[in-house]
């Protein structure tokens, strides 16, 4: 690769990043999830100290939250890819950088640099906060399964952070991806758990719990932690790349 052309590739990353830093929405919507991280590991380290003592799990009670806190990564994702298509600013955008495809995909990179430490930050949070409170009062935890459920939990976001850009640069307006993206997590597949038992996991929610939390002897574990990750990088490039192949071929 040339000089120039790492350059190009340099700037029009640090385009996307400024794009997305300056965002107001996108602070926003990563306070209010950190906010609520707090509020829900609260909650539940006050129904585990309610507990049978020596019986709880701090990863356990300190990850619960997840199926709350994938919400606000969704809509980072969504608002990440859409919020060009409110003002017009995508024409703009693809004016100075013509290369769809590449452009795209520089954009999910820069949201990935962002969503990483975001995800590792919060879920890290509701986790401490748990330990503190529970540390008299929980099974001892290795250090190593506390790093390997915060970096499954951390990837398990990132990867529906970027799902959800994925979908939003589908169908380009916020609301519409919102209620599709919210429904399904919340809605459809709660229920099709009931109804699919088969299949259930492989779908990507469920597959991403695999991601982080840690084998229970009460349950089997369907999945290893890389079959859940591999299952949901699946879903996500698969949508990614439907995702280009749209982009590529319809007007702005």
């Amino acid at each position: 690769m040339s000089v120039s052309s790492s350059r190009t590739i340099t700037q029009i990353l640090g385009a996307e990043l400024d794009k997305l830093v300056t965002l107001p929405l996108i602070w926003r919507t990563l306070m209010g999830t950190f906010i609520l991280s707090l509020v829900l590991a609260a909650a539940f380290t006050s129904v585990g100290l309610q507990g049978a003592a020596g019986t709880q799990n701090i990863l356990n009670i300190g990850l619960a939250s997840m199926g709350y806190l994938q919400a606000g990564f969704i809509i980072l994702g969504i608002l990440a890819t859409c919020s060009e298509y409110t003002g017009g600013q995508i024409r703009t955008t693809l004016t100075t950088i013509p290369w769809r495809g590449f452009q795209l995909s520089t954009k999910h990179l820069a949201l990935a640099i962002i969503t990483i430490p975001a995800a590792f930050i919060i879920t890290a949070s509701g986790v401490l906060y748990t330990f503190i409170m529970m540390r008299d009062t929980a099974v001892v935890i290795e250090i190593d399964a506390m790093i390997e459920s915060l970096a499954g939990a951390t990837g398990y976001l990132t990867l529906t952070t970027l799902l959800s850009a994925a979908i939003g640069a589908l169908l380009r307006r916020t609301t519409p991806a919102l209620v599709v993206l919210l429904g399904y997590y919340f809605i459809v597949s709660p229920l099709s758990r009931d109804f699919l038992p088969s299949i259930k996991n492989y779908f990507p929610d469920t597959a991403g719990y695999y991601m982080y939390m840690p084998p229970s002897s009460d349950e089997i574990n369907v999945l290893t932690p890389m079959q859940g990750t591999g299952i949901s990088m699946l879903w996500t490039l698969i949508f990614f790349t439907v995702a280009i192949v749209f982009y590529r071929k319809r007007d702005a």
